[in-house]
């Protein structure tokens, strides 16, 4: 499971926390790196960071992520993303385990 949060600063206080975790196996283990390098790039057990300079890029893969790998999380993360690029100095994490 992926846990994914927006922090003010890389190690300060959480702003919004998704309320659900994501499947690696159902939803990222074998998307198309071609495709959708950001996404395809997450590790479940790594941690990974986006900027307000990377997060459009992403918001764009969510949108054109297939329906099968869609769920719930697609629009906590879509929503994560808006709070992110609401302020200076907050990042988009995704936390392995």
């Amino acid at each position: 499971m992926i846990n994914v949060r927006v922090s003010r600063e890389l190690k300060g206080e959480v702003l919004a926390r998704a309320g659900c975790g994501l499947s690696w196996e159902t939803t990222l283990g074998d998307l198309d790196r071609t495709a959708f390098p950001l996404l395809g790039a997450l590790d479940p057990h790594g941690d990974a960071v986006f900027n307000h300079r990377q997060i459009p890029a992403l918001i764009g893969e969510l949108d054109r992520l297939p329906a099968e790998r869609g769920g719930e999380w697609v629009a906590e993360v879509g929503a994560l993303c808006e709070v992110a690029l609401g302020g200076p100095h907050r990042y988009l994490l995704f936390i392995g385990d």
